[in-house]
């Protein structure tokens, strides 16, 4: 029997899912403690900013590499061991009784976390057909959005029944309980049903000339412009809900944890909308290029709206701001839709992680750019609203990054359709 045929694809997806859900739910989850940490810790803005970034910056950094790596070995093993790094990470993260060992924990969590993507879809692709993977790495793209959506009121109320330090020490023995489960689905189990299927699928192809191929992405305009648009969209939003959304509406709006949270779980709703959404109506004007600018134009105003507002807009238009810029991270996955028309499909897998990168990096600035501005105003007896001002300087020139990228990109008109996307950037 084809592995493909087979009903056990169908426990490979659930359970690969379910760990993705669980360790998406770790990249913003300690936005929900900033001020508790600050407390414990006796640290600052800025290195709590930092504490943020590092965990996006091994992910960034690890993404290339990762593809290489799977391609080469085989995607099961590195995900087996991501999830246990994951859990690893965020239990000493919950025990941590230094700045260092909090440090120390989210580059552990940051690179397991840099395992899931790439070796998540190379399983679905060896489990599943064409036409049932198109589907379902949509399902997938979608997961990670749930996963943030996890990370807001539910995750907060946990941290009220447990402590913080209880919450994210559980958390961390699910992901380990994870990791032990995808040995046995993914390694232990197939070997038992498929005998005679190889563990790891040689690809002599892809091995050839990586660094040639590297430096003509690199300097390819259409590639950088696709960085420019992740890098407009992404990292304003996680950066910013990753770090200070919760303690900036405790701040400047007086909200408790809970209800602070509530903002990014309205930000989360819109990028579970902005994602099928946006590549439907693409589909239906049969363009990319034009909808992802009028997407990115929106997301530029919206940030500017803070701004108009002196960092303090009303809270009905608070919320109204937080669903479309969780619109705008959701409708990137239009990056990927545009990568797949402009190069070849060989290519495309590496010109996948240029554009995520690009998209990251600036989750990693932002957090720290924007803890510095705080520190500076706290330092000066200022009133914290001003920094908060000053502060979203930074997601309006990111989004005017993105859209600059966007503007840049070169559209092959096809007469073909473009077929509706569901995948966030993870």
């Amino acid at each position: 029997m084809d592995k493909q045929d087979s009903s056990f694809r169908w426990v490979v997806f659930a359970s690969v899912l379910f760990t993705y859900l669980i360790m998406a739910s770790q990249r913003t989850a300690p936005g929900l403690i900033t001020d508790q940490l600050m407390t414990d810790f006796n640290v600052t803005a800025s290195t709590i900013g930092l504490l943020t970034s590092i965990q996006f910056f091994v992910y960034t950094g690890l993404q290339i590499p990762m593809g290489i790596l799977a391609d080469r070995y085989g995607p099961n093993f590195f995900l087996i061991i991501g999830a246990l790094l994951t859990g690893l990470g965020t239990m000493i993260y919950s025990l941590g009784t230094h700045e260092y060992i909090l440090f120390f924990s989210r580059i552990l969590t940051g690179t397991g976390d840099a395992t899931i993507w790439v070796n998540m879809v190379l399983i679905l692709s060896q489990w599943f057909r064409a036409k049932e993977f198109v589907r379902l790495i949509g399902v997938a793209g979608m997961t990670g959005s749930l996963g943030f959506l996890l990370a807001s009121v539910p995750f907060s109320a946990w941290i009220n029944l447990l402590g913080w330090r209880g919450a994210f020490f559980g958390l961390g023995l699910i992901l380990c309980f994870c990791g032990i489960l995808l040995y046995f689905v993914l390694l232990k189990k197939p070997t038992q049903l498929f005998p005679n299927e190889p563990v790891v699928i040689e690809n002599e192809s892809q091995r050839e000339k990586i660094g040639e191929l590297l430096r003509r992405i690199f300097s390819n305009r259409q590639a950088w412009a696709l960085f420019l648009c992740h890098f407009g969209l992404v990292g304003g939003y996680l950066g910013f809900i990753s770090s200070w959304a919760v303690p900036y509406g405790m701040n400047v709006y007086d909200m408790t944890r809970s209800g602070a949270s509530q903002l990014i779980m309205i930000g989360l709703v819109g990028a579970l909308i902005g994602a099928p959404l946006t590549s439907w109506i693409s589909s239906r004007v049969e363009t990319i290029k034009r909808p992802y600018v009028v997407v990115h134009i929106i997301i530029f105003l919206a940030w500017s709206t803070f701004l108009l507002f002196n960092g303090n807009p009303p809270y009905y238009l608070l919320v109204i701001l937080f669903f479309i810029i969780g619109y705008g991270f959701g409708a990137s996955a239009l990056t990927f839709a545009v990568v797949r028309q402009s190069f070849p499909i060989l290519e495309s897998g590496i010109v996948s992680g240029f554009a995520n990168t690009g998209g990251f990096l600036s989750a990693v600035l932002l957090p720290s750019i924007f803890g510095r501005i705080l520190d500076h105003f706290n330092s000066t007896s200022a009133s914290l609203g001003n920094g908060y001002f000053y502060g979203f300087i930074i997601p309006v020139t990111f989004s005017l990054v993105g859209l600059i990228g966007v503007i840049s990109i070169k559209e092959n008109v096809r007469k073909q359709k473009v077929y509706p996307i569901i995948h966030n950037a993870l």
